[in-house]
């Protein structure tokens, strides 16, 4: 018997809703971030990854419209299995990621003698790479 395709995008998501951080009162989260990975950026409020920031997790939508700046709210993926775009340093299965500039995701450093306050920066476990383009990972 072949082995059966698997797909475990989405599996298990947990959602979370967050306020949308601005710019000289303009959102840095639009429609076309949605799908993107986003972080912490404030009090209860995310912006997309940039480069070597912590992964929150995947934004899944935006409430309203493009031309709501500051009314909007966004849901976010903070759990479970996702897939999210790459950048170079490409992750490798079973490793963690950090944020990559873009609202895309990178393999984490390698760690100091010291984890930085607060602790260490990298977030889930790469389960599968998809070349250059995406991997899925466990928000864990």
């Amino acid at each position: 018997m072949p082995v059966r395709s698997h797909n475990l995008d989405s599996v298990a998501a947990v959602l979370a809703t967050f306020k949308i951080s601005q710019t000289a009162s303009v959102d840095d989260l639009k429609d076309a971030d949605i799908g993107k990975a986003v972080t912490i950026s404030g009090a209860q409020t995310v912006s997309p990854c940039a480069d070597n920031s912590i992964l929150l997790g995947k934004l899944v939508d935006l409430s309203l419209t493009d031309a709501d700046n500051g009314k909007r709210v966004a849901t976010v993926q903070i759990s479970g299995v996702c897939r999210l775009t790459i950048a170079a340093t490409n992750p490798v299965v079973g490793n963690r990621v950090v944020g990559a500039a873009a609202g895309k995701i990178k393999q984490a450093p390698v760690l100091a003698a010291f984890d930085p306050a607060g602790g260490n920066i990298a977030r889930g476990t790469v389960i599968e790479v998809n070349g250059t383009t995406d991997c899925l990972v466990l928000l864990n």
